[in-house]
């Protein structure tokens, strides 16, 4: 129901925040809380994504499969999953430290809230985008305890990132979303369209993780990363056409899962050797 695999596109950004908020590696204690945060506000938001989506689920071909459509899963358990995931959040954060902690409701409102954007606005993507970006910036307030302009910047960097290949993977729904009334920037500009907003995105996260290099004064495995996920990215976009969409899984799976674990595992190495 909740594909835990998914947790791949944020869980590295979240421990890339840590990392340099402590300019290596945080203590243990931190770094479990971080987890399970994070574990608590996906498994959360993607319960109540398919429970109040489970009528539009039921319709659209490419997600009648999904456990709470097909019956193998009941609503109750969901419900009550969802509440304990929730909980989970909250608790991971109290014991963080105070700021975490009051920010944790706010949050929660915001990965929960995103289900029911895309009734409302063809802006769907950027509040999914904000979401995925609040990890980076989360874990840098459980390491240090206070918002600071360079995790800020890596946070917008990872919504425009987010933004982007959720573009792209909505260009599969553009047609049931005309049918069900349901917005989208693919919806409402095209595809073609649709696809040149996700390469602009793109290009705006590229420029984010260069100021964060800046700002922090990070080294040169950091840039060869920030090489690299520019590098992906293009691959990304070679994959998908607006006349052939059948390698767009290929692209949001497989391509993104490797830049948040790329960009993370250079960051650290970045910290940990300096070249």
């Amino acid at each position: 129901m909740i594909q835990f695999e998914h947790t791949i596109f944020a869980l590295p950004f979240a421990f890339m925040g840590a990392v340099l908020a402590a300019r290596g590696l945080p203590p243990w204690s931190r770094t479990v809380c971080v987890l399970l945060a994070m574990v608590g506000a996906r498994s959360a938001a993607m319960t109540f994504n398919r429970l109040v989506d489970q009528p539009y689920d039921a319709r659209n071909p490419r997600t009648a499969h999904r456990p709470l459509v097909a019956g193998s899963l009941s609503r109750r358990f969901a419900w009550v999953f969802l509440l304990a995931a929730s909980g989970l959040f909250v608790a991971a954060a109290a014991l963080l430290n105070r700021l975490t902690l009051a920010l944790s409701l706010p949050v929660l409102g915001l990965v929960l809230g995103y289900s029911y954007a895309k009734r409302f606005t063809w802006a769907t993507h950027f509040l999914l985008g904000a979401a995925l970006g609040c990890a980076p910036l989360g874990a840098w307030i459980a390491v240090r305890g206070e918002i600071d302009l360079a995790p800020s910047i890596l946070g917008l960097a990872v919504l425009c990132w987010t933004a982007g290949f959720d573009i792209i993977y909505s260009c599969q729904d553009a047609e049931f979303d005309r049918e069900a009334d349901l917005h989208s920037i693919p919806r409402r500009w095209g595809i073609p369209m649709a696809l040149s907003f996700a390469r602009g995105l793109h290009f705006l996260m590229v420029l984010g993780l260069l100021g964060v290099g800046r700002l922090l004064s990070l080294g040169t495995l950091f840039h060869l990363a920030i090489a690299g996920t520019a590098a992906l990215l293009i691959y990304e976009h070679s994959l998908v056409r607006a006349n052939d969409l059948s390698r767009v899984n290929r692209a949001f799976f497989t391509v993104n899962g490797y830049v948040s674990v790329f960009l993370f595992l250079m960051t650290l190495a970045d910290l940990r050797w300096r070249l």
